[in-house]
């Protein structure tokens, strides 16, 4: 069941918020969205799930347009989190699985699996506003979840959460990706991206300026970094050609060389200066080539 975005835009009067926007997601996909605030990653989630219409182009999934008569099979996890602070968390997690299609025996049997893997079943019949924000996550992600949807949408699903917390989500996001569901998330965290996604786009302004898989978007960027651990001075390192790049580190210094063959023009030039702990030839972070393509770091 592929997801696809064919020449998308939405206008809000004279702002252009997604800018001819086309994308195909292929089914049991886990995919990236990246961009700053108010590149268009929320606007095109809403577009997806149909809650706000396009102004020009078309979404499907598989083949059909996304409407109510598709909404069991999807799931969303909006960055506004949207529950109902009075409500115990069992009743609203029922209601909002009711709302898919589930009988209230499988979502209650659903609830104490989620509840139980994510070590707060404690919470079942605690109100919403009694919990702290980390847990009121837990459970806005598993009312997106708890009716095995076919297609998941996250927007920022890791966002205020703790270590601890973020490894116990991307676990589950990870487990439900493997059970055969198709994932699109958003994240401010590009490790979380480079960790998770094979496919990726990275918009600016509501248009994507990189997009396809991670392993070719590295490779075609061709720029390298190279990471030296050393107990002598590097900062000569900058003047040598093909260098374009030069960071100070606690341990020593990361420069960003335009090929490979410059990364040897480095070690020739560390040789026989002193003792190097590490020499290290890397590929490209998501972060530099957000930074290339868009001009600024994301955070």
């Amino acid at each position: 069941m592929t997801l696809t975005i064919h020449n998308v835009t939405k206008r809000y009067g004279d702002h252009l918020a997604v800018d001819h926007l086309s994308l195909s997601i292929p089914e049991k996909d886990m995919f990236g969205f990246l961009g700053a605030n108010g590149a268009g990653k929320t606007t095109t989630f809403r577009m997806i799930l149909g809650l706000i219409d396009a102004t020009s182009g078309s979404i499907e999934w598989n083949g059909e347009p996304i409407d109510y008569s598709t909404s069991p099979f999807i799931g969303y996890l909006p960055e506004e989190r949207g529950l109902y602070p009075k409500l115990k968390v069992k009743d609203q997690l029922v209601y909002l699985a009711r709302l898919r299609g589930m009988s209230k025996q499988d979502s209650l049997r659903e609830i104490g699996h989620w509840l139980d893997r994510f070590k707060v079943p404690e919470n079942a019949d605690k109100k919403v506003e009694e919990l702290s924000k980390g847990n009121q996550q837990k459970i806005q992600f598993i009312a997106s979840v708890l009716h095995k949807p076919k297609l998941l949408i996250l927007d920022e699903p890791f966002s205020g959460l703790d270590p601890v917390n973020v490894e116990q989500l991307k676990e589950a996001v990870i487990d439900i990706k493997n059970s055969g569901s198709t994932i699109v998330f958003s994240s401010h965290r590009m490790e979380h991206v480079e960790e998770l996604c094979q496919n990726l786009c990275i918009m600016h302004r509501g248009k994507p300026v990189v997009h396809g898989g991670l392993k070719e978007i590295k490779r075609d960027f061709g720029k390298k970094n190279v990471s030296v651990h050393a107990d002598f001075d590097l900062s000569h390192l900058k003047e040598i050609k093909g260098v374009l790049k030069w960071k100070p580190t606690a341990e020593g210094a990361v420069l960003q060389v335009d090929d490979e063959k410059t990364s040897e023009s480095v070690l020739n030039e560390l040789i026989g200066k002193g003792f190097i702990r590490k020499f290290e030839l890397e590929e490209p972070s998501l972060n530099d080539i957000f930074i290339e393509k868009v001009g600024a770091s994301y955070e």
